[in-house]
């Protein structure tokens, strides 16, 4: 299935609108909880149609700015703008604009897959008929329309991953928050996603992207933004922050402490970057780099790949395991 959906009737006419301005703009955020500065001074804008990608690792603080967007936790100081409103000041008007896909699966066990959009449809006060066609189409754009009577418990994962972003469509989002909207999935089920997200983005649709599959945010993203301690370390688009900030290929080199060694020695006559963790050589090249190749002839244990996205995130962020 390839198909893009068509136009469906608005939730109402009275659109949200923020002119020609971003659709999020955030201003020297901060939030503490208690002496702990979780988000330190931070500012970013969400544009019309575009994909940002929210990174960091594990107590970095990017989901606490989320959950301020979403008006579950409240700020100690900045300015937030969504929709040209400011929040959390008018959040109950601009609420209606927002759909949310969370990590953790929240479907209603007691009611089938059409009922669950039926049910959430109900809470944005959009009429029955409008309803009604909204589901059918959501469930044939997301492979689902043979399972409409199915209850919750009948769905594998990925159905129900699916039938939780049809859920947060119901209401014609202006801003579509996803939170890990693959975890758990298997690669078939991943790639659907990823193709039903493909086609919302060229439809238009305002996204904020946190995953920790970057393979994902770098397919869906036209802009990332790294936080780490609190504080925005990165942002800008993927290919050309990895291209400036890490390089254009990587080589990974396996061998004994004085391979190693000797070849950290040779590889210095290349424009690259050396990081040695435990029996692992990365070298990160800022050009091409036909010697490293001959140097590397009599070694087993190596590869050649473009840098990615992971390589920038480790860059910036570290190698060492973080705990929440």
């Amino acid at each position: 299935m390839t198909e893009a959906m068509s136009v469906i009737t608005p939730l109402s006419s009275e659109l949200a609108s923020s002119g020609n301005g971003p659709i999020v703009a955030v201003t020297d955020l901060v939030k503490y909880f208690g002496d702990r500065c979780a988000v330190d001074h931070i500012s970013f804008a969400i544009q019309p149609g575009e994909c940002l990608g929210f990174l960091g690792p594990n107590g970095a603080g990017k989901t606490t700015p989320i959950n301020i967007l979403l008006g579950l936790v409240r700020k100690t100081s900045g300015q937030i703008n969504l929709l040209g409103r400011e929040v959390p000041k008018h959040h109950r008007q601009v609420k209606r604009w927002i759909g949310v896909v969370p990590q953790a699966d929240s479907l209603d066990p007691d009611l089938t897959v059409a009922e669950n959009l039926l049910t959430y449809a109900g809470y944005f006060n959009i009429p029955r008929k409008i309803a009604l066609a909204k589901t059918e189409e959501l469930l044939h754009f997301f492979a689902l329309s043979n399972r409409c009577d199915e209850i919750i418990e009948h769905l594998s994962g990925g159905q129900r991953r699916r039938l939780l972003l049809a859920r947060a469509l119901i209401n014609d989002p202006q801003l579509l928050i996803l939170d890990e909207p693959t975890i758990g999935l298997d690669p078939q089920a991943r790639h659907l996603m990823w193709e039903r997200l493909e086609i919302l983005r060229q439809r238009g649709t305002t996204m904020l992207l946190t995953s920790h599959y970057l393979d994902e945010v770098a397919r869906l993203s036209n802009r990332v933004l790294i936080m780490d301690l609190g504080r925005i370390v990165a942002e800008g688009e993927p290919q050309q922050l990895i291209k400036d900030m890490v390089g254009l290929e990587v080589f990974e080199v396996e061998g004994s402490a004085p391979e190693l060694d000797n070849l950290a020695e040779s590889f210095k006559e290349c424009n690259a970057v050396i990081e040695r963790v435990n029996d692992k050589l990365y070298v990160y090249t800022k050009e091409d780099c036909a010697h490293l190749e001959r140097l590397l002839a009599k070694t087993r244990n190596w590869l050649r790949r473009p840098a990615n996205l992971e390589d920038l995130f480790i860059k910036l962020t570290g190698r060492t395991l973080r705990e929440s």
